[in-house]
């Protein structure tokens, strides 16, 4: 059995940085041995859950731009399942939840970036799920619940996004976290550990300074599937940190 994990992404740097954040997904990577990996990534959206279906190595996408030209030549050559895929659909259609299957779309940061680190081998199926922003969190919850028992065949589920990510808020240059960030994952961060569901789900009128850390919801939607899709009920923050001032890394075990 394996249980789901939140994963801040970052920006698409993060595959070629050496820092505190890094070096724990490459930890948790040798720690957790899946079968297959279902990634809900916050760079795909849809307004139906769409479920990546292939057998073959996915191509690239490089979904930014600007950035140093190394992260261009960077390959992930991981493969598909259709097989799981197929799985996923049949357990969302169980609850009368809508999907579709999709065989062409290539691997975007939100997903490559993170198991870059964790699973250099690429040698683990990955199955890439987009993400609704506009449907309720409790709802988003819901559709983790949905996929509960893949945990229990060995296959991980990973919500790929971010806490606090407001673009327009990072500074380069800074040291250390800003303090209005800070304060809105540990509210996030109490309620999660808490199982304060009710509370979480209405967190953008609840939390403190829930709307600069959240201009848009895509990015923390994963949070709530990663958190519905959980084993137990004892959520576990395995890293914190920052960096550029308002940017989350942090990792939530389910």
């Amino acid at each position: 059995m394996v249980s789901s994990l939140f994963v801040c992404h970052g920006g698409p740097t993060l595959v070629i940085e050496d820092n505190e954040y890094t070096r724990f997904l490459k930890e948790i990577g040798k720690r957790i041995k899946p079968k297959a990996i279902v990634v809900f990534t916050a760079h795909w959206e849809n307004e139906i859950t769409t479920i990546s279906s292939t057998n073959d190595n996915y191509r690239m996408i490089y979904d930014f731009y600007g950035f140093p030209k190394e992260l261009y030549s960077i390959k992930y050559n991981a493969r598909g399942s259709v097989e799981i895929a197929s799985r996923l659909q049949a357990m969302l259609k169980a609850v009368d939840i809508d999907s579709q299957l999709d065989s062409k779309r290539g691997l975007d940061h939100g997903v490559w970036d993170i198991l870059y680190l964790m699973y250099p081998e690429a040698d683990i199926p990955v199955v890439q799920v987009s993400v609704n922003p506009n449907m309720p969190m409790d709802k988003q919850y819901n559709l983790g619940s949905a996929i509960k028992d893949l945990g229990s065949e060995d296959i991980l589920v990973i919500g790929s996004g971010s806490t606090v990510h407001n673009l327009g808020t990072i500074d380069w240059n800074a040291a250390e976290a800003v303090q209005w960030a800070v304060e809105f994952d540990n509210w996030l961060i109490e309620n999660v550990e808490n199982n304060g569901k009710k509370a979480l789900f209405e967190y953008r009128n609840l939390a403190p300074n829930a709307k600069a850390a959240v201009p848009r919801e895509e990015h923390i939607v994963p949070l709530f599937v990663a958190m519905g899709s959980g084993q137990g009920n004892f959520p576990k923050v395995l890293h914190r940190s920052y960096s550029y001032g308002t940017l989350s890394y942090i990792c939530i075990e389910f």
